[in-house]
C-alpha cells in the first residue's frame, strides 16, 4: 500500500506562487520577461526553466499623458521554435479595460508565413492570447508586431513602446493519453513513434482532461503535498515531498508527465495525484522529445477539462467560446515571404 501512497502527482516548484488548486500540483507563472521583473519558474536546484522569451523593444520618442502601459511577459520565447499548440501569450503589468480591448489587439498584429485564421482572447483583464482556430500548420513563422506606443488600455495608462517577437511552428509531435487505458501514445506528423504504459490521476485525485500544451520541462522539480493543501502532516499516508526528474510541465496548477520513484512501473490501476506517470526510461524519452507548445491530451478522467488559462490549455475553449472573449473577433494574418 506504501507504494499507492507515494505515487507521487503533485509537484512545487520552489518559491513561486501557486495558480490554482489541483490534485496534481505545483507552481509557476509562464510566459517572458518584457517591461517588468521576470516571474521566473526554477528547479528544485534553481535553475530557470524554459520558455521565458524576452521581447526586443523599442522605447517612444515621445512620453504621452499618463503612467505607462507595459507588458509583463510575452510567450513563446522570441526565436524559439515551438509546437503546433502554442498560443501567443501576453501578460499586461496592469489590467486592460474592455473598452479598450478591441483597439489593444489591433495594435498587436500577428503575420505568418502562411495565412491562418485565428483571434485574440481576454482571460483576464490582464491576459489576452492569440490561437489559431486549429493547430498551427507546422513550419509557419510568425512574428508579433505589438506597437503600442500612445494606445491607452481605458485605464489612464499609455504604450510607450513598441514590440517585435519572433517564432517558428515545429512539427505537429502529439501526445494522446487514455486515463483508463493506462497508454499514452506519441505521434509525429501524424505517425505514431512510441506507445507507452502510464498511470494518471486516482479517483480521489483524478487528471485534467482535455488539450494542454507543454509549458516547459525541467530535469528536477521538488514535489511536495504540503505546498499543494494535500497533507502537512508527514505522519500522512498522502504526505510526500521528493525531488523527482523529467518533468514535462502542463498546468500551471501543476499537472506533469514525469516519472515517480513511488510508481516506477506504470500501467496498472493504481494512480497519481493527478500526474501521468511514465517509467524512468520512458520518461527520459519523452522530456527529450516534447518541446514547449506540443499538444499532450488526456481523456476518459471524470475531472473535466482544465481552464484555458491553467497554463497553455486554449484549445479546451471551442471557438466560439473564443470569440466571445475577443475584442477585435476573427482574423486572418497577413502574409510574410
Amino acid at each position: 500500500m506504501n507504494r499507492v501512497w507515494r505515487s507521487v502527482g503533485i509537484a512545487l516548484v520552489a518559491g513561486a506562487v501557486l495558480a490554482g488548486t489541483s490534485a496534481c500540483n505545483g507552481s509557476s507563472s509562464s510566459g517572458s520577461s518584457a517591461d517588468a521583473k521576470p516571474s521566473g519558474r526554477s528547479t528544485a536546484s534553481g535553475a530557470a526553466a524554459t520558455g521565458k522569451p524576452t521581447p526586443s523593444s523599442s522605447p517612444s520618442p515621445t512620453k504621452p499623458a499618463g503612467p505607462p502601459m507595459l507588458l509583463n511577459t510575452i510567450a513563446p520565447e522570441s526565436g524559439s521554435t515551438v509546437g503546433v499548440a502554442m498560443p501567443v501569450s501576453v501578460v499586461f503589468s496592469n489590467p486592460v479595460a474592455t473598452s479598450a480591448r478591441a483597439a489593444v489587439e489591433r495594435h498587436m498584429k500577428i503575420s505568418t508565413s502562411v495565412p491562418v485564421t485565428g483571434a485574440w482572447h481576454w482571460f483576464t483583464s490582464t491576459r489576452v492570447d492569440f490561437r489559431p482556430e486549429t493547430y498551427w500548420k507546422p513550419g509557419t513563422k510568425v512574428s508579433v508586431d505589438a506597437d503600442l506606443t500612445g494606445v491607452t488600455d481605458g485605464n489612464g495608462r499609455y504604450g510607450v513602446h513598441s514590440y517585435h517577437h519572433t517564432f517558428t511552428i515545429g512539427a505537429d509531435d502529439e501526445a494522446k493519453v487514455s486515463a483508463p487505458g493506462h497508454r499514452m501514445t506519441v505521434t509525429h506528423n501524424g505517425t505514431v513513434v512510441k506507445t507507452f504504459p502510464i498511470d494518471a490521476g486516482s479517483s480521489s485525485w483524478p487528471s485534467w482532461d482535455g488539450t494542454m500544451a507543454v509549458i516547459d520541462k525541467s530535469r528536477e522539480v521538488r514535489m511536495t503535498s504540503c505546498s499543494v493543501g494535500i497533507s502537512c502532516d508527514k505522519s500522512s499516508p498522502n504526505y510526500y515531498d521528493l525531488t523527482l526528474p523529467w518533468d514535462v510541465h502542463l498546468t500551471t496548477s501543476g499537472t506533469y508527465v514525469h516519472y515517480s520513484t513511488g510508481d516506477p512501473y506504470p500501467g496498472h490501476s493504481v494512480g497519481s495525484h493527478g500526474c501521468v506517470h511514465l517509467s524512468l526510461a520512458d520518461a527520459e524519452w519523452f522530456y527529450n522529445f516534447v518541446r514547449t507548445g506540443d499538444p499532450v491530451t488526456i481523456t476518459g478522467t471524470p475531472r473535466g477539462k482544465a481552464p484555458g488559462d491553467n497554463g497553455y490549455a486554449d484549445y479546451n475553449l471551442t471557438w466560439s467560446t473564443w470569440l466571445a472573449a475577443s475584442g477585435a473577433g476573427q482574423v486572418t494574418t497577413t502574409t510574410t515571404a
